[in-house]
């Protein structure tokens, strides 16, 4: 976790901070901007394996070079948004359709393709991609206006939120960055609230994450039902304190700016239902999901069946943009049933159990379950999880 790593306090957030708030317009963007920079090139040095991962910087600085042309109706935002899933595509996604491909080419003969070796993940390049997709789209649309050169670079290179979001949008970022002033109580809150993150991470997700981690070794194979059922919710546990968590420090880390940035989770394990607890699970990025993928489909203007595979199109990429494995996306998919199935559901309830108190605690209770049950996916190869699953339902 960079942000429980002291070096993030002293060299980054405090000094940004303070040039910030004794700035003033285009030098306090320029700061943010410069001080992202710098971010990126030491943490991409220091963790991703030396300069050529620094040097990614120089693929998000063609995206923002290619952003000065964006207007509404342009074809340059229709190529801003095809460069950046280009580029999220080769890091991310070409030894997962490369071994797909030779999997499905196997039956046949054919000679296998070889993984490219030593390929890398950039740092922060699923959140950088996600801000440059809303940019050019929503000036592609018209609900955006171009912005100045040093007020999109601290937009996208604003570090508190570059390796693990809240995913933001420029219409709300670049309004408060330019209003942001020093405010004693908002960073009182900020240092709270990073003080309950680290919290989380080290005292709460650490200690989850010592039983979770079981899953990932031959005691799954031999453990009974019970034991992996309890594993599994130990990893929802540790996935939610430990990302909320992180949230909690990019948040905190914004107020000490002045700057309030979206919250990312509102206690979503309390929620009755699978797309109430989508409302507040991973807020921004459900929001970006149903912005920027589902009602560009269509959303649910159309039939039924339309809706329901534009929710499972929609989810399907949500769990392959969180990782680029046969699980991600088995992961996106199940979400993406229960989805349809509640929507389903709502329609055809009866009109006695709104309100009911019983009902209530059985809807969260297997809303809970579910949501829990559906980590196997998201933690471990789908070989692994299919095996627990199978443990846990009395199906192996």
């Amino acid at each position: 976790m960079i942000y429980n790593d002291l070096s993030y306090f002293i060299l980054f957030l405090l000094p940004a901070a303070l040039v910030f708030h004794r700035a003033s317009g285009v030098v306090r963007e320029w700061a943010i901007a410069f001080a992202g920079a710098s971010f990126f090139i030491y943490y991409s040095y220091q963790y991703f394996g030396g300069w050529i991962p620094a040097a990614c910087l120089g693929l998000f600085a063609l995206e923002m070079v290619t952003s000065r042309f964006y207007r509404a109706r342009s074809w340059w935002c229709i190529w801003g948004i095809a460069q950046a899933i280009i580029i999220l595509f080769v890091f991310k996604y070409t030894n997962f359709f490369i071994s797909v491909r030779n999997t499905l080419a196997g039956p046949f003969g054919e000679s296998p393709w070889s993984p490219v070796k030593g390929l890398f993940l950039p740092l922060g390049i699923s959140f950088f991609t996600f801000e440059f997709i809303h940019y050019a789209a929503d000036i592609h649309t018209g609900k955006l206006q171009p912005a100045r050169a040093s007020r999109y670079a601290a937009f996208i290179l604003f570090f508190p939120t570059m390796v693990a979001g809240p995913i933001k949008r420029y219409q709300d970022f670049g309004r408060k960055i330019e209003t942001a002033r020093f405010d004693p109580d908002l960073m009182a809150r900020g240092v709270t609230r990073i003080l309950v993150g680290l919290a989380k991470k080290h005292a709460v997700a650490d200690t989850f994450s010592v039983f979770s981690s079981k899953l990932n070794t031959e005691a799954l194979f031999s453990a009974p039902p019970w034991q992996i059922a309890a594993w599994i919710f130990c990893y929802g546990g540790k996935i939610y304190f430990d990302f909320s968590g992180y949230s909690d420090v990019a948040i905190g880390s914004s107020y000490i700016f002045g700057i309030e940035v979206p919250e990312n989770f509102d206690y979503p394990y309390f929620r009755t239902s699978i797309t109430s607890f989508w409302r507040h699970w991973h807020i921004s990025l459900y929001r970006w999901i149903v912005d920027y993928i589902f009602i560009p489909l269509g959303g649910s203007r159309g039939t039924e069946r339309r809706t329901a595979v534009n929710t499972l199109i929609a989810f399907a990429v949500s769990g392959l943009w969180h990782g680029a494995g046969l699980n991600f996306l088995l992961w996106g998919l199940w979400h993406g049933v229960l989805l349809v199935g509640h929507r389903f559901w709502r329609k055809v309830r009866p009109a006695e159990l709104e309100g009911n108190t019983g009902w209530t605690l059985f809807s969260w209770a297997l809303t809970f379950v579910l949501v829990n049950l559906g980590w196997a996916f998201f933690c471990m190869d789908s070989s692994r999880a299919f095996f627990a699953l199978g443990r846990i339902t009395g199906l192996k």
